[in-house]
């Protein structure tokens, strides 16, 4: 890929967050031979509205790295503020659609001592993701798109519209994954340049398509699988399927990991779209998720190009292409 030519498009959900901290661990409150018939209330200390979704997550820490990503999705009448604030950070709106009389989607993320979460998502007006289309944005083969968890109908559309267009596209089925049926994964692998999950959706997307992990990692040119503070592996099929093993970024104080993931998916889209080696691409992504991990929020880090260029040499070592990230020019 030739250095500022990509389009990066992002699809996918748009949402406020309610995020909560519970002060135990769920499997204590969890009895084993109870489980069918499963009733369980946790009393949490804090709860905070922000903003979120994982598009406009995507979206924030691109922006950051210096990106202008186009973003496609849905959202309700409750959205101006979160709209503006986009604006402001340099990213394309003008993909997003408002929906009269229905409410932005809401997730709702409780967290344990232990980091574990269950997570509540309400659609609202991402459910009418699906009536949006790829067609008219005049996108061409440079550009990549995201697919990233909204409405399962809207995914398949999505993925056959960059297939219809020849586009590059980034299969990320992520927290849809429960709700994904396996010919809809299927269908998102489908022509897909890049698939990524963490290790427990690839076991779900295993048992739900009736393919092992194996299979799953072999189906795109290239595959991600990411392990939380265990980092990462990078699958390419130029290099033979080799695994290509990408630790975790120091952080400077554990406080959230919500969004994470999220921000990893930017760091790996950024890399690519600047034709960065897959050494650094993954470093790249680690690094931004590092910054998430260290905030409460998806979208409460910060930190401009040159500030992450000098923190990726302290952490992993010099690399001339993030070194230029520290004299970019945003488009």
């Amino acid at each position: 890929m030739k250095e500022f030519d990509v389009r990066i498009v992002v699809t996918g959900s748009l949402a406020y967050d309610y995020i909560m901290n519970f002060p135990g661990n769920f499997k204590d409150h969890i009895l084993e031979d109870k489980v069918h018939m499963l009733t369980v209330s946790f009393l949490v200390d804090s709860m905070r509205r922000m903003r979120g979704g994982v598009a406009g997550n995507i979206a924030y820490s691109l922006a950051l790295l210096g990106e202008s990503p186009l973003v496609v999705g849905t959202v309700g009448e409750d959205f101006g503020e979160y709209r503006e604030l986009m604006e402001q950070q340099g990213v394309d709106i003008s993909g997003i659609a408002k929906i009269e009389d229905e409410f932005t989607a809401s997730c709702f993320i409780n967290t344990d001592t232990a980091n574990n979460q269950i997570v509540a998502f309400y659609a609202g007006a991402m459910a009418e993701a699906k009536s949006l289309s790829l067609l008219d944005l005049g996108l061409d083969t440079e550009d990549l798109v995201v697919i990233s968890p909204t409405d399962p109908e809207a995914m398949s559309r999505y993925a056959d519209e960059c297939r219809q267009l020849g586009v590059s596209f980034l299969f990320d089925p992520g927290k849809q994954t429960p709700r994904l049926e396996g010919e809809q994964i299927l269908a998102g692998l489908n022509g897909a340049s890049v698939l990524i999950g963490n290790d427990y959706e690839f076991g779900m997307m295993a048992q739900k398509t009736g393919w092992t992990e194996e299979e799953l990692i072999e189906s795109t040119p290239l595959t991600v699988v990411t392990r939380g503070k265990e980092g990462s592996t990078i699958y390419s099929s130029e290099a033979g399927g080799e695994g290509l093993e990408i630790p975790s970024a120091p952080i400077s104080e554990f406080a959230d990991p919500t969004g994470a993931g999220d921000a990893y998916l930017a760091g790996l889209v950024f890399g690519l779209a600047r034709g960065f080696s897959l050494e650094v691409v993954g470093r790249v992504a680690a690094l931004t998720a590092a910054y998430t991990v260290e905030q409460h929020g998806c979208q409460e880090h910060g930190f401009t190009p040159a500030e992450f260029a000098e923190r990726y040499a302290d952490a992993f070592g010099p690399s001339p292409e993030v070194e230029a990230l520290a004299e970019q020019v945003t488009r």
